[in-house]
């Protein structure tokens, strides 16, 4: 399997709904480092898993609307927790839906998958992983 890996980061506030959560309940920020890897099991025949660049990008383009916000404030996100592990499903999906549309520089149908990595520190991070296709918060 080759993969591609690109990263960037960004910087939110949001809060908590529920006990599980304690003092999270309260309004925090978090700086997240994401990693967006691109799996494919063959080279295109330029040589590449996708194009690099294209794949930065589109990771920009994701994180650009989250940056330096509220999540709590995001309409798309209302009444939802907005923990690590839903953010790497939200990213996911919007980068399936590039590749999809055949936007990282090869057909999105000859990617096996894509994994996202959110890191909350050096102790700390989730993924989701899974195929190019479907919506991955509603798995």
């Amino acid at each position: 399997m080759f993969a591609v890996e690109v990263r960037d980061h960004i910087m939110i506030a949001h809060s908590f709904t529920g006990s599980l959560f304690g003092q999270a309940q309260a309004l925090h920020g978090a700086t997240f480092v994401v990693d967006a890897a691109f799996f494919a099991k063959t080279l295109d025949e330029n040589g590449v898993v996708i194009d690099i660049g294209r794949a930065h990008e589109a990771l920009k383009s994701i994180l650009e609307p989250l940056n330096y916000r509220n999540l709590d404030e995001v309409e798309a996100f209302s009444g939802i927790n907005t923990t690590t592990e839903f953010l790497t499903g939200h990213i996911h999906e919007k980068l399936s839906e590039i590749a999809r549309a055949d936007g990282l520089g090869r057909t999105g149908s000859e990617l096996d998958r894509i994994k996202v990595t959110l890191s909350e520190s050096h102790v700390a991070r989730a993924w989701y992983e899974a195929p190019t296709t479907g919506n991955a918060n509603d798995r």
